[in-house]
């Protein structure tokens, strides 16, 4: 096969930090090479670099070659932060349309050649839509669209399976299997191994920003035993959450409709289901971040305010929320050291030497050494801010956890290690834990019971 882009000897350095060193890459057309790693191994910073962006300050060596400007498209993990949130979905393809020269009707050819190109279903329905109104995968057919309309032979597809339920992630799948079959050279970087086995033809280990292994995707990854069964259910103690009657609305629109659950002290509660049945608005209901709901939310027998500001410090600290996207949930200007050292401070009233030793402490047993966490966030891996997050609402000590996809960003053996310490607190501690999940192995790891919510309500008894 062709190549259509290469890199040899590839090294970037910010701030005497080696983030890669001397990685070889060659991407060819109609073939999907994926590229593998813990968080922090130089992923997303090799596959940057195809598209000619480097962290601010980098020393770059090396060398790198592309099909040029308009040929490399790239679709990111949070496609929304790349789409117009005020322009409709149309109104962008038919912008990106009108750079080539040619008729109406021919600009309107190569919108329809896009979209089934990018597979994207009910593509009338979707057009007339702004990003917002538009579901995780299919905005990332949008921006799909929007590459194979400018003429890419190159698409890196930044963990564009992250955070999406099943049906979802098949149907992406899919869709870059298609575009590959099409000629189209596709870079994958992923933490889902199963995806990658599925999709990719040959596969590159990252470690260090050095290339550990290359090779065909079945001999560098070999199908895993399955995960160790989670452990048997004892006797059930007394609930520690109880939700009655739950019925939640974003505006006008009701999201949850009488939702009922329990969770009791050293207990996992895994809460599953389609993207956009409403499992997020659960998790943010119980930690007080989405007031808009009626019903029962009883912590220890006593009524849960349906707000943060309503919430006085022991009660915000016995139920805390990871969010999804990490980067999201940190201050860019400050450390991010400081600013998990600061729950304890805050929540706890710890001084701040204690809070400190603390953070590291926490920071370490989830694999994140004190060294990177003092940086900011923008200096940090998704993966690594993703154990930030967590370890920030640990020092919390909270009784319950609300964690909200929080596996979908790791790499397996980090993976494992955070949910080997969460199955320790849980056991150790009697730490509750509400597991917002499409990750089966977690669930199946850590959860006790399993609850599905389809369109807002439970389809199983909580």
């Amino acid at each position: 096969m062709t190549p259509v882009a290469e890199t040899a000897g590839l090294g970037v350095e910010v701030n005497g930090r080696r983030l890669l060193d001397g990685v070889d890459l060659t991407a060819r057309a109609g073939r999907i090479t994926a590229l593998v790693g813990p968080s922090g191994s130089g992923k997303t910073t090799t596959g940057r670099a195809l598209l000619g962006e480097f962290p601010p300050g980098a020393r770059v060596t090396g060398r790198i070659r592309t099909p040029g400007p308009g040929a490399v498209g790239y679709v990111p993990q949070h496609p929304a932060a790349v789409l117009h949130p005020v322009r409709r979905a149309g109104a962008l393809l038919a912008d990106i349309a009108a750079l080539r020269p040619g008729s109406r009707r021919e600009r309107r050819e190569r919108v329809e050649q896009a979209l089934r190109d990018a597979q994207l279903p009910d593509p009338d329905l979707v057009l007339r839509r702004y990003p917002h109104q538009l579901s995780g995968g299919q905005q990332q057919r949008v921006v799909l669209a929007q590459a194979l309309l400018l003429g890419a032979r190159l698409i890196v597809a930044d963990e564009p399976t992250t955070g999406q339920d099943p049906v979802t992630r098949q149907g992406l799948v899919d869709t870059l299997a298609h575009v590959a079959a099409r000629g189209v050279a596709v870079v994958l970087l992923s933490h889902d191994h199963e995806v990658v086995r599925r999709l990719a033809d040959e596969t590159v280990v990252l470690e260090g920003g050095r290339v550990a292994r290359r090779g065909p995707t079945a001999e560098v990854l070999p199908v895993l035993p399955p995960p160790a069964p989670r452990r048997a259910a004892g006797p059930p103690p007394a609930a520690r959450l109880v939700v009655r009657d739950l019925t939640a609305r974003h505006g006008r629109v009701p999201v949850l409709h009488d939702v009922g659950l329990t969770v009791a002290p050293g207990e996992c509660l895994a809460v599953t289901g389609r993207s956009g049945s409403g499992k997020t608005t659960l998790g943010r209901c119980l930690a007080g971040l989405h007031s808009a709901h009626d019903g029962t939310l009883l912590l220890d027998g006593d009524p849960l305010p349906r707000g943060l500001r309503a919430r006085d410090r022991t009660r915000l600290a016995a139920v805390q929320y990871v969010f999804q996207d990490p980067r999201a949930a940190f201050d860019e200007h400050r450390p991010v050291l400081d600013q998990v050292a600061r729950t304890a401070v805050r929540l706890r009233g710890a001084d701040r030497h204690t809070a400190h030793r603390a953070a590291v402490r926490t920071l370490e047993r989830l694999g994140l050494a004190e060294e990177p966490a003092r940086g900011r966030p923008g200096t940090l891996s998704g993966g690594e801010l993703q154990r930030a997050a967590v370890a920030r609402a640990l020092l919390a000590e909270p009784g319950i956890l609300v964690c909200d996809e929080i596996t979908s960003g790791l790499d397996p053996a980090t993976r494992d290690t955070l949910l080997a310490h969460l199955a320790e607190l849980r056991d150790r501690r009697g730490l509750g834990l509400v597991l917002v999940t499409h990750d089966r192995t977690a669930a199946d790891t850590l959860a006790d019971r399993t609850v599905v919510l389809q369109a807002g309500r439970l389809d199983a008894p909580g």
